[in-house]
C-alpha cells in the first residue's frame, strides 16, 4: 500500500506538472505574504486540539476518559507522524497505541475508529451540500462520481458506527485468530457498539466545525498568494478536494495538483496559480505538523524516566 500510495503521488505530479511551467509555479510560491501564511499555521494548530475534543467526546461515548491534555499531546504526535509517513494511517496506529496504556486497546482503536469516522462522514455531507452549487464548467460526470463516493461513504460509515455488522463479521474470523490478544476483536467490536448516537452527533459537530477551519486556512493561503477568490468559492471547493485523501497518496499529493486546475479555473485562476496554491497548502500542512515532533520527544523522555525509576509513576 506505501509503494502504491508513492507511486500514484510521483505519477500524479509528473502527469500535471509537465503541461505546466514549473518556473512560474515556484515563482508564484515564492511570492507568499508571510502574515497570511502565519494565520493559515495558527487556524492548523488550533484545529489539533479540536479533534482531541472530538475524542474526547466519542470516548464518553463508549464510558471512557482520558484526560485532555493528552488527548491534544497524542493528536500532535499523530498529525506528526501523518505528515511524515508515506502511510496516512500511521498517525491513527500511534495514537491508539499511545491511547491504549491508558484505557483498553480494544477501546483505544474503536474510538479512533469513530473519532476518523466522524471527520469523514462530515467531510462526505458537506461535499454533498455543496455539489450543486459547483462552478460552471465543473464536468458533471465528476460531480455523480463523487456525489456516488459520498453517499456510498455515509452509508459506509453509518453501518460501521453501528457496530453490528463489524460484530457479525468477526464471528467467521478463526478462533485462534479471534483469542489473540485476550479477545481483542470481540472488546473493538464491543466499543465501536458501545459508542452512542448522541456522542457521535457530537462529533460530526465538531468534524463541521475543523471543516470550517480548513476552509480558513486554504482561503487565508490563497490570500498569501494574492488571489482574489471568494470565501464562499472556498466553501465549494476545498471539500472536494478534500477527498483527495481517499484515493491512495501521500496526503492527497499529486491527485490534489490534477483537480486544482479544473478547480479552481472557475475562479479565474491559472493552471500554474492552482498546483502552486494546493502545493503550498500541503507545505503549510506539513510544517505546522511539526509541533509534534518535540511533543514526541518530550513523551518519550518521560516514559524512559518512568522506567528508571518506577517510583515516579506512585507521584
Amino acid at each position: 500500500m506505501t509503494l502504491l500510495k508513492i507511486s500514484v503521488t510521483i505519477a500524479g505530479l509528473y502527469l500535471v506538472l509537465r503541461k505546466l511551467d514549473v518556473g512560474a509555479i515556484w515563482t508564484i510560491i515564492g511570492g507568499i505574504r508571510p502574515g497570511w501564511m502565519a494565520l493559515g499555521a495558527v487556524l492548523i494548530a488550533l484545529s489539533l486540539p479540536l479533534r482531541a475534543y472530538r475524542w474526547h467526546i466519542v470516548l464518553h461515548g463508549v464510558g471512557s476518559s482520558i484526560r485532555f491534555s493528552r488527548l491534544v499531546e497524542l493528536y500532535l504526535v499523530g498529525s506528526f507522524f501523518n505528515a511524515f509517513l508515506p502511510s496516512g494511517v500511521g498517525g491513527d496506529v500511534v495514537r491508539a497505541a499511545e491511547a491504549a496504556q491508558d484505557v483498553d486497546s480494544g477501546v483505544a482503536v474503536g474510538t479512533v475508529v469513530v473519532d476518523r469516522l466522524s471527520g469523514l462522514m462530515a467531510m462526505f455531507l458537506m461535499a454533498l451540500v455543496v455539489l450543486p452549487f459547483r462552478p460552471v464548467g465543473f464536468p458533471n460526470n465528476m460531480a455523480i462520481a463523487i456525489a456516488t463516493i459520498c453517499i456510498l461513504g455515509l452509508t459506509a460509515g453509518i453501518i460501521l458506527a453501528d457496530g453490528r455488522l463489524f460484530h457479525f463479521l468477526i464471528r467467521f474470523v478463526p478462533k485462534g485468530i479471534r483469542a489473540a490478544g485476550n479477545g481483542f476483536l470481540d472488546r473493538l467490536a464491543h466499543s465501536i457498539r458501545m459508542c452512542s448516537w448522541r456522542a457521535l452527533a457530537g462529533a460530526l459537530l465538531v468534524s463541521a466545525v475543523f471543516n470550517m477551519m480548513q476552509v480558513g486556512w486554504w482561503a487565508a493561503t490563497g490570500l498569501a498568494l494574492g488571489f482574489n477568490v471568494p470565501f464562499s468559492y472556498y466553501l465549494i471547493i476545498v471539500p472536494i478536494l478534500a477527498l483527495a485523501i481517499l484515493v491512495p497518496s501521500i496526503g492527497g499529493l499529486g491527485v490534489r495538483e490534477n483537480l486544482a486546475p479544473l478547480l479552481f479555473g472557475g475562479a479565474g485562476l491559472a493552471p500554474e496559480q492552482a498546483v502552486a496554491f494546493t502545493l503550498l497548502v500541503f507545505g503549510l500542512e506539513r510544517v505546522a505538523s511539526l509541533l509534534g515532533a518535540p511533543v514526541y520527544l518530550a513523551s518519550i523522555i518521560r516514559s524512559a524516566r518512568r522506567k528508571s525509576n518506577p517510583s515516579d509513576t506512585l507521584k
